[in-house]
């Protein structure tokens, strides 16, 4: 496990190393989230990517960007909403590796074949 502290570190740790995950916070220090999330999702797309958020605003009447939607259309795999669950953070990282698995096993036979 790497921990990286915010988007240039994550960025800086992608080009020595190989990872099997990614969770990302949407809204860090330094580099945006979003930012990071079409980055890393450029320079590293078989690696599914967690992105999570808990950014609430302060008049809930008016119409929100939803940040989470966003992070899936820049490449997020899956999406947390803070607070969240120790049992929902497992979910998402076995289904990501799941898939990942699968898509990798996946593009094995399809070389094969």
């Amino acid at each position: 496990m790497t921990i990286a502290e915010g988007g240039e570190a994550g960025l800086r740790a992608l080009e020595h190393q190989q990872f099997d995950l990614m969770i990302i916070d949407i809204f860090m220090p330094h580099m945006r989230g979003f930012e990071s999330v079409r980055i890393f999702h450029e320079r590293a797309p078989a690696v599914p990517l967690i992105a999570m958020s808990g950014y609430a605003f302060a008049n809930l009447n008016s119409p929100a960007p939803d940040f989470l939607r966003m992070a899936l259309e820049l490449g997020a795999a899956r999406c947390l909403r803070k607070p969240f669950t120790p049992h929902a953070l497992l979910a998402a990282i076995n289904d990501c590796l799941a898939e990942h698995s699968s898509h990798r096993d996946l593009a094995s036979a399809a070389r094969l074949g």
